[in-house]
């Protein structure tokens, strides 16, 4: 695959095909590393039809690292909890999410609109001189000179109907569900057995619809639907169809007004507007493979996820603020480039983790007929008693990730390794991720020697002392480790009592000097 005419094929570190959320986050959090990044999207505009509405506290905090988390405060809403309802809006249960922040330091469930997201997402990108974004592009054929040579993508200006070619060291296939990229390496998504058609409904009214402002999860056999408000004059429904409907049964205001009634019937006509009424198949699938070479799958390219959880756009930004780092460290050498591996060692399991509880949740929904609504009333009513189970619910923490070359575990620290570290308020007034900076952490609870300051330092890392008394210094001590690593993820990589082998085992990782300058040293006071 060469340029036409003989002419240099253009050359950029990383590309990115597809410009959703997904994208825009790694091309994001590659410029932060001055590494060079061009989007390329069919689209100039974002797609202007709401799709994902909710995100947790961890996806936040990839937000926050993004430098747009007040920016989202102001377009999103934070969600009360969960009740699950009969078709009647009877409550069987409920669980309610009683603190404004968690330990990520943002609300654990927010609601927002995509494309405001998106809009926002976009901006913010432009702001950074290593990121590039090209809209109205088609790409045709993605292909590798060699196993770790350079990647050729041969694209078409939409406009011009022009061809030309790219060539990039990275490849990162960001292009959804029909994803290109996917079908260039040879990948193919495995159906997890899991196929229903919804219909989705957008309504917007200034009427007060006198809800309880969390979400609600209709538990019922023949018609399971989830109600949502998504800002201030924005609401969600979400319907299964039966076999025999389609989402040209529920074109009109009129016909839709069954669905919605429970919610709307005090609510005239002339106060609803229908925004849109879409078909959707929610599915369950994950690609086969995620790599091949330089070239990745990330979000909807690599893993389909049902919405039962809200974790289907959140999956792709956690993949992106995984493997990001990674490059960085490659092409600065401070990593070896196998440790690229670790990229689907990493976020498979995880991603089909998540995959597996939204199945659970859906079936626990709509299983079937007579047996399944008997087996909800008894049921449901009574699963707040159970012990526990309502902080489970009502935490948004995901499964911690599996040992890799990045993830040390040992007997000892299995429950630190390997999850996020607290994003704990710092005694000077700001957060713990904002003083790790970009690069990797250590978190301590011991004074460090002017040789470990001269490790981490030499390493491109910062520490963050953890005093007596503090969160971090809490959380520590309660899985008996004096000290933790953090990588720029902020997954813990490592923990234990030997700081000086802590201090060791942090990779070279020297981010772009352009925009962090310095090791600083902070305390959590």
């Amino acid at each position: 695959m060469s340029a036409p005419h003989g002419a240099p094929a253009e050359h950029v570190s990383v590309a990115i095909v597809g410009g959703g959320p997904t994208g825009i986050t790694a091309a994001t959090l590659l410029a932060q590393y001055g590494v060079d990044t061009l989007v390329l999207d069919r689209w100039p505009q974002v797609y202007p039809q709401p799709r994902a509405v909710h995100l947790d506290d961890e996806v936040y905090r990839i937000l926050a690292r993004l430098g747009i988390a007040e920016d989202f405060a102001a377009i999103s809403r934070p969600a009360a909890g969960l009740r699950l309802v009969d078709r009647n809006l009877k409550v069987l249960a409920e669980f309610r999410r009683d603190t404004p922040v968690t330990q990520n330091g943002f609300p654990a469930a927010s609601m927002f609109d995509q494309p405001e997201l998106e809009e926002l997402l976009r901006r913010n990108l432009a702001g950074y001189p290593h990121a590039r974004f090209r809209g109205d592009v088609e790409v045709l054929g993605v292909a590798a000179s060699a196993p770790a040579g350079a990647v050729h993508l041969r694209i078409r200006d939409r406009m011009t109907h022009i061809d030309s070619v790219i060539s990039a060291d990275y490849v990162l296939g960001c292009d959804g569900a029909n994803s290109t990229v996917r079908g260039a390496i040879g990948a193919s998504m495995r159906n997890l057995k899991f196929d229903q058609r919804w219909l989705v409904v957008d309504i917007a009214t200034t009427a007060d619809l006198q809800q309880w402002d969390g979400v609600h999860q209709v538990c019922d056999g023949q018609r399971a639907g989830t109600y949502m408000r998504i800002g201030p004059t924005r609401y969600r429904w979400e319907f299964a169809l039966l076999d025999h409907e389609s989402v040209d049964d529920y074109a009109t205001l009129a016909a839709l007004r069954p669905l919605i009634a429970p919610w709307t019937r005090h609510v005239a006509d002339a106060d609803l507007r229908v925004m849109r009424a879409a078909e959707y198949t929610f599915r369950a699938q994950i690609a086969d493979r995620w790599r091949r070479g330089n070239i990745f799958l990330l979000g909807d390219a690599a893993h389909l996820t049902p919405p039962f959880i809200g974790q289907g756009m959140g999956a792709g930004l956690r993949d992106a603020t995984n493997l990001a780092w990674k490059i960085a460290a490659v092409q600065r050498r401070g990593l070896a480039p196998k440790v690229l591996d670790s990229y689907e060692a990493e976020r498979r399991p995880h991603a089909r983790a998540m995959i597996a509880l939204a199945l659970n949740v859906g079936r626990a929904m709509t299983f079937g007929g007579r047996l399944g609504a008997a087996a909800r009333a008894v049921v449901l009513p009574r699963v707040h008693l159970v012990p526990g189970l309502r902080a489970k619910v009502t935490d948004s923490q995901t499964p911690p990730l599996r040992s890799s070359a990045l993830v040390q575990r040992t007997l000892a620290t299995r429950r630190i390794t390997g999850r996020l570290c607290p994003n704990a308020l710092l005694g000077n007034g700001c957060r713990l991720d904002d003083a790790l900076g970009t690069g990797f952490g250590v978190i301590t609870t011991v004074e460090l020697t002017s040789p470990q300051q001269d490790i981490l330092a030499t390493r491109g890392a910062r520490a963050v002392h953890a005093s007596a008394g503090s969160d971090l210094a809490y959380w520590l001590n309660r899985h008996h480790v004096k000290a933790a690593v953090i990588r720029p993820d902020r997954t813990v990589m490592i923990a234990g009592r030997n700081l000086t082998t802590l201090c060791r085992a942090v990779p070279l990782f020297l981010v772009d000097q352009a925009s962090d300058t310095s090791l600083h040293t902070g305390s959590a006071g």
